[in-house]
């Protein structure tokens, strides 16, 4: 059933979030809920603030006043959520029958992350299969799986020139 689970965005009272989600894992845990309710999250991200007294790091919510749950949603797992303390409703057209993310929005937000294969590394030649300059090919330069960008040299005019591009722009070109 778990399969069929899909992230729902609940909107809170103004710093409830952390309440809420200890509310909701409390509640799946003491109902056995795990295989409809999978997951409550709070998307947060880190901040580095520069001051007098050096820089500061420190997690801030990306969406404050919003909880995001992955669950399977029917009136059962709805009116649990929809009546723990602090949750106004689900965000949607229709608080009764809100709807999911899509998953782009979920990937965009950092809520889940996708597996990501790479079949080349810094040094290999490769081919880019998508943008403005879809058909060169290129030496890779540079990569980051975490931020999904890698750094291709490529040959225009004469001249090497590095150009920053998603991983999945670019392909291995087996030699």
């Amino acid at each position: 059933m778990a399969e069929e689970a899909k992230w729902y965005v609940v909107q809170t009272y103004s710093g409830y979030e952390n309440t809420v989600k200890a509310t909701i894992e409390k509640t799946i845990e003491n109902r056995s809920l795990q295989d409809v309710i999978c997951e409550v999250a709070i998307p947060m991200e880190t901040v580095t603030e520069v001051g007098e007294n050096g820089p500061k790091t420190y997690e801030r919510k990306c969406f404050p006043g919003y909880v995001l749950i992955k669950m399977v949603m029917n009136s059962d797992t709805w009116y649990i959520v929809r009546n723990v303390r602090g949750v106004t409703g689900f965000v949607g057209p229709s608080s009764t029958n809100p709807p999911p993310l899509t998953e782009e929005e979920v990937y965009q937000w950092g809520v889940e992350r996708r597996e990501i294969v790479v079949s080349f590394q810094v040094g290999d030649t490769v081919r880019i299969v998508d943008g403005p300059l879809t058909s060169f090919t290129g030496r890779v330069d540079a990569l980051d799986v975490e931020k999904n960008s890698v750094r291709v040299v490529v040959s225009m005019f004469g001249r090497e020139t590095p150009v920053e591009l998603e991983l999945d722009q670019v392909e291995s070109i087996s030699e």
